[in-house]
């Protein structure tokens, strides 16, 4: 029986032994990962800022153009409301169909402006992340990690390297 109590031992101290040799890799690589949040590169980032700069700065004369058509059509309407009693019917039926007009070239312009602006930025916004991406590399390659990952449920703060990331963005032509 003594025998059998030092194996079921020897036996238990090889697992715990086995165990501790096969986390220690795992142990070993945690410390190689990162996790970058691309949300925040797609804020922060100097380089999205500057996209985003040039958007509005692009998109500014249609904009422009649209609230001009929005603050006319305002004042049509307004004139029309406190007029319209006094019109004739030929000039009331006439005023409306413009107003109608007015109204559907303007939500045209509107959307046309909104698909023709997120077209635009997901451009954009899709050269910062290959710019971030290429930094991202660099960075992993500089500090010898596994695995870094861009998008997770949650991130301990001690292996977010996003503001690394923003950093060389900052510095760079990546």
């Amino acid at each position: 029986m003594p025998h059998a109590k030092v194996g079921r031992t020897t036996s238990a101290a090889a697992c715990l032994l086995l165990g501790l040799w096969l986390a220690a890799p795992l142990a070993h690589a945690q410390e190689h990962i990162a996790a970058v949040n691309s949300d925040r590169i797609l804020r922060e980032s100097a380089p999205a800022k500057v996209a985003m700069a040039r958007i509005e700065q692009e998109f500014a004369k249609r904009k422009a153009d649209i609230d001009n058509g929005t603050a006319k059509l305002r004042a049509l309407s307004e004139k029309m409301d406190r007029d319209g009693a006094s019109m004739s019917d030929a000039e009331r039926s006439k005023q409306q169909l413009l107003l109608s007009q007015m109204d559907l070239d303007l939500q045209r312009k509107r959307r046309e402006f909104g698909e023709d602006f997120n077209q635009r930025r997901n451009e954009e916004l899709q050269s910062v992340l290959d710019r971030a991406n290429r930094a991202i590399r660099q960075i992993a390659e500089q500090n010898k990690y596994d695995l870094i990952v861009q998008e997770a449920v949650y991130v301990n703060p001690r292996i977010d390297i996003t503001d690394k990331v923003l950093k060389l963005l900052a510095t760079s032509g990546n």
